[in-house]
């Protein structure tokens, strides 16, 4: 399993992923979910992923091949001239790959290829956007109704984004928010592990902001993992009290 998370602020895209891949309790490797491609001045790409790993591996390296190809040839990738043309490529490219192998084991195949992927970049002139596209090849686009989006174990991370996320927080702060999401889901899912992947995508600048690979030992990671824990205990502790027995007035207030 895995967790990414992909965010739309004012001021840009933030991204964070796990690196975790297992198959079963006894399999458990690293690999990196979050890749990006850059044309300076003029377009910034990054996608995560999600679902079979053979399959996420096979779209990545044609999309790297895409990116690679000689000036004489064309580059859907980098050439596209809008982010909703590239997640159509994305798009097209998944559904093609899930197939392929799909067909190859036959029945055996059906549901063991699925992956979904999260797509967020800018082309010059345009805005910042972000897509969630499906293993169907179709896509949603991020908007102010829903401005994340995530893919792989979303559970027990959503309730703090929606709780704690403002379009118009600063970079620091959305970082923030994620750490406390994915170690909110690391908590509760083995599946999910450190080391954590994160970029930040400032608007118009065509290029990686800041990224930053957080491992099991990173003392950021650590303080707000030991700090989300202590102000949980402490606002579960200043609620009001349950009480078994009620007095007479306590049960004349409740009936009337």
């Amino acid at each position: 399993m895995t967790y990414c998370v992909g965010m739309v602020l004012d001021k840009g895209l933030v991204l964070m992923s796990d690196t975790r891949t297992n198959s079963g309790v006894d399999n458990i490797s690293v690999f990196r979910k979050m890749f990006h491609w850059q044309v300076p001045g003029e377009r910034m790409l990054a996608v995560m992923t999600a679902g079979n790993l053979a399959t996420t591996q096979a779209v990545i390296s044609q999309l790297e091949e895409r990116t690679k190809a000689p000036d004489d040839r064309h580059n859907s990738l980098l050439e596209a001239p809008s982010m909703f043309q590239v997640a159509t490529e994305i798009g097209q490219l998944l559904r093609a790959t899930i197939e392929e192998r799909q067909l190859a084991n036959g029945d055996r195949g059906r549901g063991r290829f699925t992956a979904s992927v999260i797509l967020a970049g800018q082309i010059d002139g345009m805005e910042p956007r972000l897509f969630l596209i499906y293993p169907e090849g179709n896509f949603i686009e991020a908007s102010f109704d829903t401005p994340f989006f995530q893919i792989g174990e979303t559970k027990y991370g959503r309730p703090i984004l929606i709780r704690g996320y403002d379009r118009a927080m600063s970079f620091e702060d959305a970082v923030k928010l994620l750490t406390v999401s994915f170690d909110s889901t690391l908590k509760a899912n083995l599946s999910v592990g450190l080391p954590l992947d994160l970029m930040v995508i400032e608007r118009d600048g065509f290029a990686p902001t800041h990224t930053r690979r957080i491992t099991h030992d990173d003392p950021y990671f650590q303080a707000i993992s030991s700090s989300w824990g202590d102000a949980l205990r402490s606002a579960f502790h200043s609620l009001p009290d349950y009480s078994f027995y009620f007095g007479d007035d306590d049960q004349a207030a409740g009936e009337s």
